[in-house]
């Protein structure tokens, strides 16, 4: 007995010094990243950068129109997707039956997760660029990234309201609320830190990736900013993919640049969301 008690806890031991580890180089990478970044980057932020558009065949100005371009995308991609993933993730969580077809799009969900972003940027240029005619734009790029995006959101969503105790569920209706109402009012806002905070991190890969605007909403060059969601755009991701492979002659403090605020601005949303996740986590005690 005393033999088996000392080898579950030589496992424990090696398991936990395994993980911590693990866990250890995967932040000490994303520091390392981030402060690489901040100390090329920060140098070439200033007031014109962030205002000014770009010039001299963008190897001098500022990417004033490629922050509201990715900013616009990021919000269209909101605009769609939210509403979709946590309806879907109520559903799955609050009335879906156990039945084979539910475990079916469970499995779906999944498996979209895993698809590479290339196949997503080729599934939304042939479907929503050309057969459905909308075209290279603000509306083909979100309506993309929002298939995309889904996958995290309805998953977040579901996670986050199977986390409520089920007598929360049970008390409301034995105070006479409907099975909607209990959702919307007790069960919805005890979940939402879990929601939001998986929202954020959907929409931030979202306003990171480069291949499926690629072929449904970025383009090269356009000092304009968009005045409607059939406009196309320039985005900070694909801007950093151009100005590294396709301008020559550039000054490399503006790719570093580009890259700090892409990286700064959903570092900042995604610090904001867990810190108001904690905060919220703090008022609610089951």
């Amino acid at each position: 007995m005393n033999r088996r008690i000392r080898q579950a806890r030589i496992a424990q031991t090696v398991a936990v010094a395994v993980t911590g580890t693990a866990a250890a180089l995967v932040v000490a990478a994303a520091l390392f990243l981030l402060v690489y970044i901040t100390v090329r980057g920060l140098p070439a932020i200033s007031w014109e950068f962030l205002t000014d558009v770009p010039r001299q065949q963008m190897k001098a100005g500022g990417i004033f129109p490629v922050i509201m371009g990715t900013l616009a995308l990021t919000l269209a991609t909101a605009a769609l997707s939210l509403p979709v993933g946590v309806a879907a993730g109520i559903y799955l969580s609050e009335y879906a039956p156990r039945s084979r077809f539910t475990r079916v799009i469970r499995l779906s969900i999944s498996n979209m997760a895993g698809v590479p972003s290339i196949v997503y940027g080729l599934f939304g240029l042939a479907l929503f660029v050309i057969l459905m005619g909308i075209g290279k734009s603000i509306l083909a790029g979100a309506l993309t990234l929002a298939c995309l995006t889904l996958p995290v959101i309805i998953t977040a969503t579901e996670e986050a309201l199977r986390q409520i105790p089920t007598d929360l569920r049970q008390a409301s209706l034995a105070l006479g609320a409907t099975r909607w109402r209990t959702i919307y009012k007790v069960v919805l806002p005890a979940a939402a830190p879990g929601i939001v905070t998986g929202s954020i991190l959907g929409l931030s890969r979202a306003a990171g990736e480069t291949a499926p605007i690629l072929f449904t909403a970025a383009v090269y060059y356009k000092r304009q900013l968009p005045d409607s969601v059939f406009a196309d755009v320039m985005a900070l991701p694909y801007h950093i993919f151009i100005l590294a492979t396709q301008v020559t002659g550039r000054p490399d403090d503006i790719i570093w640049g580009t890259a700090f605020v892409l990286v700064g601005g959903v570092t900042a949303i995604s610090v904001a969301a867990a810190a108001w996740r904690s905060a919220q986590r703090r008022k609610v005690r089951w």
